[in-house]
């Protein structure tokens, strides 16, 4: 007979924790340098790129069309006006291949998630633009393994402690996994949870943070997902 599930709670970020993100991105930055390059050196592109996505982050919020904006906004910033049609169409169509690029799970993300969803209740939380991630997740074949899912414009203090509440979840047992220290571990951290940190190849500058933080038997580093079920018995949740 099956072990009855548990009254744990697992929350997963979606995007460079369960597939492939950031890469999609970094290729297009340098598609996107390409096309400015006789106009201003890589660095300078990156600089005013990041500088126009961070001032028009409250208004797009995350994701490929906020991004495709403001890329358009600082080619034209860039060229003083000069850039042509045809080169903000070239824009559009990077935008519209990063939305239609395909789901690539990392590595043990299936097998691990099919593991714990019988026996824990596990929860997709992520930020970015709700049709995309919507798109994705319904891409990847994993959407049978999750309770509920969470779209979210951002994830802080207030927005976990808004999911603590409305899903009737006690900090103490509920542990979550991304590859973003500042979005899905240090938030959760300071609410009495748990987090497992799984490290991306690539971490978008607006993600990163000064240093690893401490949080002894409550914060472990993962090198994939494979290593999370032991984890979860290490907490004492199997």
């Amino acid at each position: 007979m099956a072990a009855p599930p548990s009254d744990f709670v697992i929350g997963f970020d979606a995007d460079d924790t369960l597939w492939h993100n950031e890469t999609i991105f970094e290729q297009t930055h340098g598609r996107y340098r390409a096309l400015l390059a006789r106009y201003h050196d890589a660095a300078t592109v990156d600089r005013t790129l990041f500088a126009t996505e961070m001032r028009n982050l409250e208004l797009y919020g995350y994701g490929v069309k906020g991004f495709t904006l403001s890329a358009i906004e600082t080619a034209i910033q860039l060229t003083a006006g000069k850039i042509s049609a045809d080169e903000i169409q070239q824009l559009i169509a990077l935008g519209r291949e990063m939305l239609a690029h395909p789901v690539v799970l990392l590595d043990g993300v299936a097998e691990t998630l099919a593991e714990l969803s019988p026996r824990h209740r596990l929860l997709l939380i992520t930020k970015g633009d709700l049709r995309d991630q919507e798109r994705k997740l319904a891409k990847s074949g994993l959407a049978s393994h999750f309770r509920d899912v969470a779209i979210l414009s951002e994830k802080n203090e207030a927005t976990y402690a808004d999911i603590f509440r409305r899903q009737a979840i006690t900090a103490a047992r509920f542990l979550m996994v991304g590859n973003s220290l500042k979005s899905d571990i240090l938030p959760v951290l300071a609410l009495g949870g748990a987090g497992a940190y799984v490290p991306y190849h690539l971490t978008w500058a607006a993600e990163r943070v000064p240093e690893m933080p401490q949080a002894h038997g409550r914060l472990f580093q993962l090198k994939t997902l494979r290593e999370l079920p032991a984890v979860v018995a290490k907490l004492g949740w199997s």
